[in-house]
């Protein structure tokens, strides 16, 4: 970037005003709109890069671009945006976990932490969602972690009822290895570094707080120079050579200090934080590092601060204030998870991202209501913006179980002509004007049916019943559907339609009902259920011939709905997941997604799982209809203000 547009660059970013003096290069005076830029003339080409005057905003997008857009008649620039958004839950909503700090957003992890009792478990986030890693050895809370995702150190903490531990444990992306101990047993404890060369600082040897250093060579814990303020649950970003440590909580409160560690001594900082806290996430290195959340005395904040290497500034705050956290990442690529929010454990994750792309989160959007709520499973054939819902159970109707059609348009639903047989526990698909289902439970007593009934956009037809009548999962087309397993009793069976009639599949290796099915014929996907008990986690795939078992979900679950297909599937909450618990299949392992913000146990949903729709469900038959929008990142130009 020019020298020109380095200082607008840099005037800009620390909130000046434009002025002929801050300008080092030419801007012809012919490119020059006057009702928009003050005290700007043209300058001789010796003193730098010109702004070339365009009709629109340029692509490759670059940081520091600068130019003025005639058309619009202002001066824009693509200049870096900082802001957090949604990421994926994790998969337990957990407070006081272990995390090393120094991995980047994308390859983060957490250990241990309260459930609200003590958990051993590890989930490593992918820069999308949080899958299961590796136990530790030593269940515990308030320990402190260096490292990587693939190599992490974790040590200290507490076990029940209030012990504090000086184990040690290092991870290799897969299993934890008890290695020595720490000198000093304690807890609220934090660290930086690697996993073999990490530091160890601060935190709680009951009754009073630690000044303590510890420094890890990859075999033991030596000594370090003290902290010059005992404290405990503040941040440490670095390494082991060079870190700093800032706020957290000392006799008799709160404090905003910063101290430097250079290897072997710790030195205070004339720099301190705006806001006192302690619990706060911290990401970073020692010459640039952020704090956000945390705790500054009753309640909790959302309040981030950026260190720039010489003060403490005001940032972007979190979208929810917490504190006891994980936290991971650098100052442009930060991530928030976990901790304790305002009466609740949370599983929630933000990202934190400085660049001239606004990244938007994927989110559930909600969407117009069905005019009757329904839930115990029923269908839903089509897309996000043209689909019908048929069946499910009603309990304000006799005999509960229900036979209306609605169709959807993307913004509301309609009421159309009902299913032929009332019923629930089923589900559908095929694009909004050919839809298919077959099977179900049926009023009074809910005993199995095999109907088979074809949508034609209008009206319901009965067609040839299933072999096997069950409450059973349906997906494919009119002339090439699938069922695959069921209930009542639990079968593995597998039948396929032709159009005409069905026949005998390859039988599934785990007999389960109420799963997750979707894909066509001949690639389909069943993923957990219930062997009415117990829920399996187990998947398995359909080539058209033979089921093959691959990965098993995260958590098992029934009565779940699924978007998608075999390479890329949601799998919508259920019964045994946390309430809106969503998790996906990305081809190779499972990863949590984004909550679905109510139960919709038992509802039902279609479509592409970038581009999903899920309503009803939950106890009592809910109306909510809610649409998936995967994760977007759009380089946005800035209007460059003069005023």
């Amino acid at each position: 970037m020019g020298s020109l547009k380095r200082n607008i660059a840099n005037n800009i970013l620390s909130g000046g005003k434009f002025d002929a003096t801050d300008l080092s290069g030419t801007i012809p005076a012919s490119n020059v709109n006057n009702d928009s830029l003050t005290n700007v003339t043209s300058f001789s080409p010796a003193l730098g890069d010109t702004i070339q005057s365009v009709a629109s905003d340029p692509t490759p997008a670059s940081t520091g671009d600068i130019w003025f857009n005639s058309t619009e008649g202002v001066l824009k620039g693509y200049l870096p945006i900082t802001a957090w958004s949604s990421g994926a839950n994790m998969i337990n909503a957990v407070r006081e976990i272990g995390t090393a700090a120094p991995a980047p957003q994308s390859a983060a992890i957490g250990f241990g932490g309260n459930l609200p009792a003590f958990t051993n478990a590890t989930e490593e986030y992918n820069g999308s969602g949080w899958s299961s890693g590796g136990t530790l050895n030593t269940a515990r809370d308030m320990l402190g972690g260096a490292g990587t995702q693939t190599s992490s150190l974790a040590f200290g903490g507490r076990i029940p009822p209030q012990t504090n531990v000086d184990n040690s444990e290092e991870y290799d992306g897969s299993t934890w290895t008890e290695g020595n101990n720490l000198n000093t047993a304690r807890r609220i404890i934090r660290g930086s570094g690697t996993q073999t060369a990490g530091l160890a600082a601060g935190g709680f040897i009951s009754p009073a707080y630690s000044n303590a250093t510890e420094e890890y060579d990859g075999t033991s814990w030596t000594a370090g120079g003290s902290m010059s303020t005992a404290r405990r649950a503040g941040g440490l970003t670095g390494i082991q050579t060079s870190s700093i440590y800032f706020g957290g909580k000392a006799a008799p409160g709160n404090v905003t200090e910063m101290e430097s560690y250079n290897g072997t001594s710790w030195t205070t900082s004339p720099v301190s934080m705006g806001t006192a806290r302690y619990g706060m996430g911290f990401a970073g290195d020692a010459s640039t590092a952020l704090a956000f959340g945390g705790q500054p005395g009753t309640g909790y904040t959302a309040v981030t601060e950026e260190y720039d290497g010489s003060s403490w500034s005001s940032g972007t705050s979190l979208g929810a204030a917490r504190y006891a956290m994980g936290s991971a990442g650098t100052t442009s690529t930060a991530l928030a998870f976990s901790g304790y929010g305002p009466g609740t454990f949370t599983s929630a994750t933000e990202e934190y991202n400085q660049s001239i792309n606004v990244v938007t989160g994927a989110a559930w959007a909600s969407g117009g209501n069905l005019n009757t709520g329904r839930g115990e499973n029923f269908g839903y054939a089509g897309t996000q913006t043209a689909g019908v819902a048929f069946g499910g159970y009603d309990p304000s109707t006799s005999p509960l179980a229900s036979a209306k059609t609605e169709s959807y348009n993307g913004t509301s639903w309609s009421e159309v002509n009902d299913l032929n047989n009332a019923r629930w526990d089923l589900s559908g698909d095929g694009p909004d004007s050919a839809a298919i289902t077959a099977g179900g439970a049926f009023a009074p007593a809910g005993a199995s049916g095999g109907q088979t009934e074809e949508w034609n956009g209008t009206s319901w037809t009965e067609v040839n019943d299933l072999s096997t009548a069950r409450r059973a999962r349906t997906s494919g087309t009119q002339t090439a559907a699938i069922v695959g397993g069921g209930q009542d009793p639990v079968t593995g069976a597998t039948e396929e339609f032709d159009g005409t009639s069905w026949t005998a599949g390859g039988t599934m290796n785990t007999p389960r009902g109420r799963g997750g099915q979707a894909g066509p014929q001949t690639a389909t996907i069943v993923a957990s259920g219930t062997q009415d008990p117990p829920n399996v986690g187990n998947v398995e795939n359909y080539n058209g011939t033979a089921w093959t078992e691959d990965t098993n979900v995260l958590v098992p679950t029934r009565a779940c709905q699924a978007a998608g297909g075999q390479d890329d599937l949601l799998l919508i909450s259920g019964s045994g997941t946390p309430t809106g618990f969503t998790q996906r299949w990305n081809g190779t392992s499972w990863i949590t997604d984004v909550n679905l913000g109510y139960s919709g146990v038992g509802g039902a949903a279609n479509g592409p799982s970038t581009a999903a729709l899920q309503t009803g469900g939950a106890p009592g038959g809910s109306q909510t209809t809610l649409e998936y929008s995967a994760e977007t990142s759009t380089t946005t130009a800035s209007t460059l203000s003069t005023e």
